[in-house]
């Protein structure tokens, strides 16, 4: 489980905070396809959560079609075409977005001040 961080203090759910970056990594293509996934067990003794924890985990990664698995053999990066990955990809950034939009409408920011927020701050990363 390379470079899977969990926060504490997230407000997101522990499960959801190890979805986010394995489904991440396959969409970067840093999970190869068909290579195998760490049993629930080890998973879960690796990160220090609960079994419950990953495998609600794995059963979200294989309902959204990033892994499948094998009955008594374990859990697999599905070989995914560039296409999915990128519809992938963009479902999560226009995910956060949508969030972004809601909470400038909120506070009164215009969609001018967010585009050139955005192009400021995009620019420094």
């Amino acid at each position: 489980m390379k470079n899977i961080q969990i926060l504490s203090k997230s407000n997101k759910p522990i499960y959801q905070q190890i979805y986010d970056q394995i489904s991440n990594q396959i969409i970067l293509k840093k999970l190869e396809a068909n290579s195998q996934l760490p049993s629930i067990r080890a998973a879960a003794k690796e990160l220090r959560v609960s079994i419950i924890t990953i495998k609600k985990t794995w059963e979200m990664l294989e309902q959204n079609h990033f892994i499948y698995t094998v009955p008594g053999v374990g859990a697999f990066v599905n070989m995914n075409s560039d296409t999915f990955l990128l519809d992938k990809k963009n479902q999560k950034v226009e995910g956060l977005l949508m969030e972004v939009i809601h909470e400038c409408k909120l506070v009164g920011i215009t969609q001018d001040e967010l585009k050139e927020l955005v192009d400021i701050m995009y620019e420094e990363k």
